[in-house]
C-alpha cells in the first residue's frame, strides 16, 4: 500500500473509533436526560462509525486471528502501562490538573489487570481452547475489571459494586 494512501486509513480509522466511542457516551448522556429517541439515534450512528473503522482496519490489515489480535491487545495494554500513562501522569501532576492526573491513575490501574486476562486468554488460545471466565464486573466509574462476584467496594475508586456493569 503507498503511504499516502496509508496515513489516510489510519487518520480515518482513528477518527472513525473517536466518533463512535463519542456517540455511544453522548448516547448515555441523552438517556439519562430523558431523550430515548436522541440516544437511539446516538447508538445508531455509532454503530455506522464502527462499520466504518471496521473497514478501514480490514484495509490495513489490522484485523487478524484471535491470538494475533490477543497479543495487540497485550502489546497495547503493555505499553499504556509501561509507557503512555505512566507519562501522562507526570505531565498532568507538573501542571497541576488532578482531574486529569486521577483519570489517568484510574486507566493506568485498570490497563494492568486487562494485560493479565488478556495474557491469560491467550494462552488458551494458543492451546486451542476458549477461556473459562466468570461473569466480568467493570467499576463505571474508573474502568476496574473483576472477573467473578466483585468486592463491596471497587478497590481503586471506592464505589460500590452495586454500580458496577456486569458483562
Amino acid at each position: 500500500m503507498k503511504k499516502m494512501t496509508e496515513k489516510a486509513l489510519h487518520d480515518s480509522f482513528a477518527g472513525e473509533s473517536m466518533a463512535h466511542m463519542k456517540y455511544i457516551v453522548f448516547s448515555e448522556i441523552a438517556e439519562k436526560e430523558g431523550f430515548p429517541n436522541v440516544a437511539r439515534l446516538f447508538k445508531a450512528i455509532a454503530y455506522a462509525e464502527q462499520v466504518h473503522a471496521t473497514n478501514h482496519a480490514r484495509n490495513l490489515g489490522l484485523l487478524k486471528k484471535t491470538v494475533d489480535n490477543l497479543q495487540e491487545a497485550i502489546d497495547g495494554e503493555t505499553f499504556e502501562i509501561e509507557e503512555m500513562y505512566p507519562a501522562y501522569k507526570a505531565i498532568a501532576e507538573v501542571q497541576e490538573e488532578n482531574g486529569a492526573k486521577r483519570s489517568m491513575d484510574f486507566a493506568l490501574q485498570a490497563e494492568k489487570i486487562h494485560a493479565e486476562l488478556y495474557s491469560q486468554a491467550k494462552k488458551e488460545v494458543s492451546e486451542g481452547k476458549d477461556i473459562e471466565i466468570g461473569e466480568i464486573y467493570i467499576c463505571p466509574v474508573c474502568g476496574y475489571t473483576h472477573i467473578g462476584t466483585p468486592p463491596e467496594k471497587c478497590p481503586v475508586c471506592g464505589v460500590p459494586s452495586s454500580k458496577f456493569k456486569k458483562f
